[in-house]
């Protein structure tokens, strides 16, 4: 079905299918909370829950791509010998299927040394293990070795390997190189869809105000667009920083909080989204998802180009695994990352665990990808998930973060499933944390889910105070079952405002305790607290994805 011609009773009929579906089997009728009831009338504008039913690779699509074989690691000098350094006979054969326009690169049973960086930088090409019990990548360096000293932009002596790159690092051929050469040189830059100097871009058309939620739009110029293209859609802030204000809700508290001197916050904007374009009718342009926030003149929205990205591309059905060394202390990692997605769209990861890593896996700038079936474990890790420089739309869901299987060495920092720095309309689904916690790390991200999770809350956030808030409006967290009854980051309804927590068991402050950004009433929203897997529907991002079908 067309998103953009929905109608209201065609929401209303799905809607009722899930409560149903929802609810069968269990003997109470009062599961279904408001807040539910008030979202299937206005799913695109409520103003406490964020619409993620398109979150993910192709709008959320289920079944992944199965591109056709055009080469075998082993026929280009791989070996599963476990002390062969394989990675250039990797990195050769997903080169000659970048040349031939795309397809699977298999990798078949066994270890395959890695001592240097397995690069992912065309479209279309596909990493396929045997299974994430049968192959293992089994990598000797770190990121510090094999590409150099990445420093901070905000100065400091902090590593941005801390949150940055992977040792199997999906990203456009050409980005990964300007990166690099960056990092080399000590320019440190910025790691976007606009480049290092956020100057790669230039103005498709300007774009008439809308409001947040709408599908279509006014452009002044459609003649660069057609159906399928990926734009740009770019919000600048003001002087009075409204644009900041809007994605924290508007109101009195937005409007009274000092965002001047949060000089990391301001250097995120503009606010850049990523979208494809499904329908150009004059000067109407109808897109893949609904607008994320309203368009506004003050913020002089248009759409504009971005550096080329990598679509239709994917890593599956292998385990990567870093030599077992003790965890760096906060901030000062190595790069014995995992698996990183870059200025990447519509691709994903499946069936893929990474072990003894400072960094599990990475979504930087990445937009409308999936991550499922993946798995952190071993020795314990900085961050297990992390979600950043503007990455949107992205889901992830059947995750697990195991317990670690050594003691954390003093000096060190766990956070869990990170999200910062404008990202947005992100999705957690049907996780399990045997450590961590609900990162969110300031540099106010918003809109963002968390639904249908275990977890053993024993993590702590991050994020320096020049960053900003730690949250925006309408992030909701919908059926989470904490195991030690920790509150920190799982409750929410007395720090993020315009946002929701539904369906959570009690819980108890302790440990680390924040207090909320803004001041005055958050209009957030509490309901089913004290239960657990109460709330029905159970998963929030499912239900929404119902509405659509």
């Amino acid at each position: 079905m067309n998103s953009a011609h929905l109608t209201r009773r065609t929401l209303l009929m799905g809607a009722t299918a899930v409560a149903l579906t929802a609810t069968a089997g269990t003997a109470r009728a009062d599961e279904a909370p408001p807040l539910w009831a008030e979202f299937r009338k206005r799913p695109f504008t409520h103003p406490q829950i964020p619409y993620v039913g398109r979150a993910g690779r192709r709008a959320g699509a289920t079944r992944l791509p199965r591109p056709q074989v055009v080469a075998d690691v082993t026929a280009y000098g791989a070996v599963p010998d476990g002390s062969t350094d394989c990675a250039p006979a990797i990195n050769r054969a997903i080169a000659a299927a970048g040349r031939a326009g795309g397809g699977t690169v298999t990798i078949p049973p066994g270890t395959y040394r890695i001592d240097d960086v397995i690069r992912v930088g065309d479209s279309n090409v596909v990493l396929r293990g045997a299974g994430s019990g049968r192959t293992t990548l089994y990598a000797t360096k770190n990121l510090t070795e094999l590409i150099g000293v990445y420093g901070s932009r905000y100065g400091g002596d902090k590593s941005s390997w801390s949150w940055a790159g992977g040792l199997v690092w999906l990203a456009p051929r050409a980005r990964w190189d300007s990166l690099t050469a960056a990092i080399r040189a000590k320019a440190w830059p910025f790691e976007g869809w606009t480049g290092n100097a956020r100057d790669e871009w230039t103005t498709l058309t300007t774009v008439a105000p809308a409001k947040r939620g709408s599908w279509t739009v006014t452009v002044a110029d459609a003649s660069a667009l057609r159906p399928g293209r990926l734009v740009l859609l770019r919000l600048a802030d003001d002087a009075a920083h409204t644009l900041l204000r809007h994605m924290a809700g508007d109101g009195p508290g937005p409007a009274a909080y000092v965002w001047d001197d949060k000089t990391k916050l301001t250097s995120y904007v503009p606010y850049e989204w990523p979208v494809r374009v499904t329908r150009v009718h004059g000067r109407r342009v109808t897109l893949e998802r609904p607008l994320p926030l309203d368009l506004r003149p003050e913020w002089d929205p248009r759409l504009t180009t971005h550096v080329p990205e990598l679509t239709g591309s994917g890593v599956e059905g292998l385990t990567l695994e870093a030599v077992e060394t003790p965890q760096s202390p906060h901030l000062l990692d190595k790069g014995y990352n995992g698996v990183v997605l870059q200025c990447a769209y519509d691709c994903w990861v499946d069936d893929v665990t990474v072990r003894h890593v400072d960094n599990g896996f990475g979504l930087v700038a990445a937009s409308a990808c999936t991550l499922r079936r993946t798995r952190v474990a071993g020795r314990g890790s900085h961050h297990p998930y992390f979600c950043r420089e503007g990455s949107h739309d992205n889901l992830v869901e059947d995750f697990t973060v195991e317990r670690r299987t050594v003691p954390a060495p003093a000096g060190t920092q766990l956070h869990g499933i990170n999200v910062e720095g404008l990202s947005s309309y992100n999705v957690w689904s049907r996780g399990t944390m045997e450590t961590g916690t609900f990162d969110s790390h300031r540099g106010l991200p918003f809109a963002n889910v968390r639904t249908d999770i275990t977890v053993n809350n024993d993590g702590r956030h991050g994020g320096d105070a020049s960053a900003g808030p730690l949250f925006g409006a309408r992030f909701t967290h919908w059926n989470i079952r904490v195991t030690n009854g920790r509150a920190g980051l799982m409750k929410i309804d007395g720090l993020a405002p315009y946002s929701a927590t539904v369906g959570l068991n009690t819980v108890t402050e302790f440990d680390q305790i924040d207090v909320p950004d803004f001041t005055g009433d958050l209009h957030s929203r509490l309901e089913l607290y004290g239960t657990a897997n109460a709330v029905r529907p159970r998963n929030l991002y499912e239900a929404q994805r119902a509405l659509l079908r």
